[in-house]
């Protein structure tokens, strides 16, 4: 019985799991995202690009990553994490409010006109999706940097927004790494 489950389940279950991972390997290898010849991103996981300090922000952003000490975690996966706050915590306070002014003062508009998403983790912290309100609120900054006019950038932001799945679960959404991607991120101007 031994020998039997140590072939069964140390190496045939193994080997069966493998096997069943390379019909659609993209899955299996990170579900990686490429353009001009490099890896961009990940179509599973929200990645928030970032710009050097004083650069022009030609990116579309995504929600916040993970809870660290900074209210506008970095553009790194490995600082997703929920903080563990509850919505009446002094701390998740401050730091949605420092989120908001932060989100504002970028896209030069009051701080009540933030949306609920840009200043918020999603559940797991890497949600590589925004709400279309969240995006609208980039467009003007976009255009702004990028040379091109607010309709294009809008234009653009339709074509890779997804609406409700099945037409009624979840809400409409804009998947960011393909609205960067189409701004021209690449080898050059990764996210």
């Amino acid at each position: 019985m031994m020998v039997l489950l140590t072939v069964l389940l140390g190496g045939l279950y193994p080997l069966a799991v493998w096997a069943f991972s390379r019909i659609d390997s993209s899955m299996a290898e990170g579900s990686r995202v490429s353009a001009q010849g490099c890896v961009i991103g990940s179509s599973l996981l929200g990645i928030d690009p970032q710009v050097k300090a004083g650069e022009p922000d030609p990116y579309l952003h995504a929600r916040v990553a993970g809870s660290g000490d900074t209210p506008m975690a970095p553009g790194d996966p490995s600082a997703s994490g929920a903080s563990n706050l509850g919505p009446a915590n002094p701390d998740l306070a401050a730091t949605i409010t420092a989120r908001r002014k932060a989100i504002a003062t970028r896209e030069g508009v009051a701080e009540s006109a933030v949306p609920a998403d840009a200043v918020t983790g999603s559940a797991s912290g890497l949600d590589p999706a925004i709400s279309p309100a969240y995006a609208a609120l980039q467009v003007p900054r976009i255009a702004r940097v990028t040379g091109r006019t607010q309709d294009q950038v809008r234009s653009i932001i339709a074509a890779h927004t997804d609406s409700r799945q099945w037409g009624f679960l979840g809400q409409p959404r804009v998947n960011v790494l393909e609205v960067n991607k189409a701004l021209g991120a690449g080898c050059n101007r990764a996210p």
